[in-house]
């Protein structure tokens, strides 16, 4: 029940993909378990800039959902809005940047495809995050604060989890001025 209430304030009424609660570490982190689900993606390449990254596939997955897809239907908009960061190789090299809408239930088995060719249907595999809330608006330098501190967390407390990559999660629309709702997800090793 708790985990329904806190999904349910998390979207604001929006469609969120399923998860289990594996542990609840206080305020500090929480161990999610996500079932196998479909996400619309669209890749961005981009050395340093994650604010204009995003916004640039955020337009590009907010026309699909308007109907830039080949069923021509307009589909309900979903929360969270992650990101996946993949570091390039070094310091000058670009990242590639995800940016994902979760697919809404009833188009699960068969999404509208994409009519842009850099938009695309991605199956996510179940995957276990360790999750760090935080509030108020979000940007790279914000993410990357509170990705440092989950992550020496998660070291004191002796958990393994891939170093390089990590999402982000935004739960708001740009325009909810109070009260917003963000995460940073570091995935865990088995």
């Amino acid at each position: 029940m708790l985990k329904t209430v806190k999904q349910a304030l998390f979207s604001t009424g929006l469609e969120l993909p399923k998860w289990t609660t594996l542990g609840n570490e206080g305020a500090e982190y929480e161990t999610r378990q996500y079932e196998p689900t479909k996400w619309v993606s669209t890749n961005l390449l981009s050395m340093k800039d994650w604010d204009s990254a995003v916004g640039t596939g955020f337009m590009r997955l907010f026309n699909y959902i308007q109907g830039n897809n080949d069923k021509k239907v307009k589909i309900d908009m979903t929360a969270p809005v992650t990101t996946y960061v993949n570091p390039g190789a070094g310091p000058a090299c670009e990242s590639t940047i995800t940016v994902s809408f979760y697919v809404p239930p009833e188009h699960q088995k068969d999404p509208p495809k994409p009519t842009d060719d850099n938009v695309f249907i991605e199956e996510r595999a179940q995957v276990t995050v360790y999750v760090r809330s935080f509030t108020g608006f979000t940007n790279a330098a914000k993410n990357q604060e509170q990705l440092l501190q989950l992550s020496e967390i998660l070291k004191r407390d002796g958990k393994s989890f891939d170093e390089n990559a990590y999402y982000t999660a935004g739960y708001d629309s740009p325009f909810k001025l109070f009260k917003r709702h963000n995460e940073v997800w570091l995935v865990a090793k088995e």
